[in-house]
């Protein structure tokens, strides 16, 4: 591993609580509540420390007693939280209403006026807190919030671009966030124009980002057939946004609520690769799963791992994921 790829990465996203029962039944219940820091990038960030990768968390929160032991969560995994931003009043919620994630229940937002979601272009400094890292990940989730958040996005890509930082997205689509005016795909190519890496899946890069996907694909569809089409999309997307030099999709199929197929595929100038498909009838925690995936896949990458080796690596860290108790991961995948 060179010298560059041994600098911290800095991962930049809303920390949020999760609230949730065993049951997902709110009201008039007894059984107790469950609160757990969460928050996509904050899970990616929890990983990849757990993979012994140096880490820095960039967000901006409010400081109050809660929200720091939920910092210390981060910490205690080995995350770097110093270049978050304090600012305002709240720190952003979601309430899920299914017990851990083990089936497609709702989940409820409530992140409007939170201290992240009112950060306006030049209340961080770029330049400061981006020093000294080689690479910068971000999620289609913070432009989702609203249109000074993409442009928040926008300022801090464009610094890291010109410092150099190798740039990783993930296509996390969430349509209840997408609600200010604006469509994904009329804020998204713009922003991913910047990256080197692009993580989702065939139905994201469609819906953010125009990439045509087969309608009559299925949860009983073809692996096969699914790999193609992997094989497809990314070529299109290699050829829409000539930064990009990596890509990788996941494949996640629940036929009941502790049943989980996962399999991912991945693609780059030396050619596509897939991993063999996990499967277990005894999840735990669906939540996060994601997010231990890209966090698999910037380590992979940044380690300088064979391209076989980067999709097993990365598919196996998101497939452990669903036996970790919580949203954040421990960076398991071996």
């Amino acid at each position: 591993m060179n010298a560059q790829a041994q600098l911290p990465t800095a991962i930049f996203g809303e920390l949020l609580l999760r609230v949730s029962t065993q049951t997902g039944n709110f009201i008039n219940s007894d059984e107790g509540i469950a609160i757990y820091a969460g928050g996509s990038e904050a899970n990616v960030a929890s990983s990849l420390a757990g993979m012994k990768g140096p880490v820095s968390y960039i967000s901006c929160i409010p400081d109050n007693p809660l929200v720091r032991q939920t910092l210390a969560a981060l910490n205690d995994r080995g995350v770097n939280t110093d270049r978050c931003l304090l600012s305002g009043d709240r720190l952003g919620l979601y309430f899920l209403l299914s017990a851990n994630g083990l089936s497609k229940g709702e989940v409820v937002y409530d992140r409007k006026h939170s201290s992240f979601s009112l950060l306006q272009p030049g209340m961080i400094d770029w330049d400061a807190v981006l020093e000294g890292h080689s690479w910068f990940h971000w999620t289609a989730l913070s432009p989702a919030l609203n249109e000074h958040m993409a442009a928040v996005c926008k300022e801090a890509l464009e610094k890291a671009k010109s410092k150099g930082l190798t740039i990783s997205v993930d296509l996390n689509y969430r349509n209840k966030l997408w609600n200010f005016g604006k469509s994904p795909l009329e804020i998204m190519p713009d922003l991913v124009n910047y990256c080197d890496v692009i993580m989702g899946n065939i139905w994201a890069a469609h819906t953010m980002l125009g990439i045509p996907v087969d309608p009559s694909l299925n949860r009983h569809t073809p692996k096969a057939v699914y790999e193609e089409q992997a094989c497809t999309s990314a070529a299109q997307l290699f050829e829409k946004y000539p930064q990009c030099k990596h890509v990788a999709y996941t494949f996640r199929f629940m036929d009941a609520p502790n049943h989980n197929l996962f399999y991912g595929t991945y693609h780059s100038g030396t050619g596509n690769f897939i991993s063999e498909t996990h499967e277990t009838h005894e999840v735990v925690d669906r939540i996060g799963s994601g997010d231990a995936f890209m966090a698999g896949l910037i380590h992979a990458l940044k380690s300088g791992k064979a391209a076989q080796e980067v999709i097993d690596i990365a598919t196996s860290a998101g497939f452990k994921k669903l036996f970790v108790k919580g949203d954040l991961g421990d960076g398991s995948f071996s």
